[in-house]
């Protein structure tokens, strides 16, 4: 791909950043981690704060990020650092309120619908968020340039490890070929993609998609398979290992995935024209997993294993006996694996937290989270 950067990178102090999703898994982590870094960044956070998953852990992931934004209140004056506003991305006259209000330098929608399961029960949720929320953020970015302003400098969008589908060839590759998705929440997030390249290459607006591979930590979402796994064995319930265990996971911890966000969000690809002189589209796509994937067999064993030492479960529970192995169920895929060797060649970063080390981090808040709350 060659290098597509300007030689200077944004400089993120002084900044405005639009976080959509900012209650979500990583855009609750990503706005405390610049908030902390930056002591005059200014981040502002939109969210629906809907009931796709229980929205106290939402709720909690605010809190962290107005504790976070509390820091350097001495540096950055009387102005506060962090706005929230209760929202949806598809609601496109907040965002073009938005824009027109706060003139984001910095956008990174992380704001989706997710989960290839919940696309098969409630497929207007995706088409809502993921394509028409999509796009007005796009339209809002065009717009932003309007009367010779500088607009937008970088937007950046989450999108998924679900696009490659059922593609045989691993590791997965940005070069791949991603036109047979397995599930409409992979087609959202494949479109997102075709729509942002169209944009970059018609409104010059410098754009970086991110291919996230399977994301989890503390204050997670419950509907991922380590999260609801603890929550059913909680309730003595049976998890079910679908593929009969045979499947394998590039699990990327969240800390990691935050990291590598900040480091892109610094370099845009770069504008410039091609032949005909028109613009090329300045449009980068990146993966971002932990180009190791792991069994979901061994992945099972070291959650037991560190839920047992946070006290999340005793010491002598039968998870045999709570346990089935199941057929692969419709919209999954067998093997996700992450190439990042653009991610680690452009940035000279790759994911390195190991998952025993990032199941025990989730393990403790777990116990911090609910068993804490229950002895106050």
């Amino acid at each position: 791909m060659g290098n597509l950067f300007e030689l200077d990178d944004i400089e993120l102090e002084n900044k405005t950043v639009l976080i959509t999703g900012a209650a979500g898994f990583i855009g609750g982590n990503l706005a405390p981690a610049l908030l902390r870094r930056y002591s005059s960044i200014r981040v502002v956070g939109i969210d629906s704060l809907n009931d796709y998953y229980d929205v106290s852990l939402k709720e909690f992931r605010l809190g962290q990020i107005e504790a976070a934004a509390r820091l350097h209140e001495d540096e950055a004056g009387s102005e506060s650092r962090w706005t929230f506003i209760r929202g949806s991305i598809a609601d496109r006259a907040l965002v073009t309120e938005i824009f027109e209000t706060y003139r984001p330098s910095v956008v990174v929608n992380l704001a989706a619908q997710a989960g290839v399961r919940y696309s098969i029960e409630n497929p207007d949720a995706y088409i809502e968020t993921n394509i028409v929320g999509f796009y007005n953020l796009l339209e809002a970015c065009r717009h932003s340039y309007d009367g010779g302003a500088k607009g937008v400098e970088h937007l950046l969008y989450a999108s998924s490890s679900s696009i490659y589908g059922a593609n045989s060839k691993v590791p997965y590759s940005t070069a791949d070929k991603v036109d047979n998705p397995v599930s409409l929440y992979a087609a959202t997030k494949r479109s997102d993609e075709l729509m942002a390249h169209a944009y970059a290459k018609l409104y010059n607006i410098p754009s970086t998609g991110l291919r996230f591979f399977t994301v989890y930590g503390p204050a997670g979402r419950p509907d991922m398979a380590y999260f609801g796994f603890t929550n059913k064995l909680l309730r003595g319930e049976t998890i079910e290992i679908f593929n009969y265990g045979n499947c394998r996971r590039d699990f990327t911890y969240i800390d990691d995935i935050v990291e590598g966000i900040r480091l892109v969000m610094q370099r845009p690809p770069r504008r410039r024209d091609g032949e005909d002189g028109l613009p090329l589209a300045p449009y980068a796509l990146y993966n971002m997993g932990n180009s190791r994937p792991e069994n979901l067999l061994d992945f099972v064993g070291i959650l037991q294993e560190e839920l047992i030492r946070a006290k999340v479960l005793p010491g002598d529970y039968d998870f045999e006996a709570h346990r089935k192995l199941v057929p692969m169920q419709p919209g999954d895929v067998a093997v996700t694996y992450a190439d990042v060797s653009d991610l680690e060649r452009d940035f000279g970063f790759k994911p390195s937290t190991p998952l025993r080390e990032g199941i025990r981090r989730f393990a403790r808040w777990y116990y911090d989270f609910y068993f804490a709350k229950e002895g106050e």
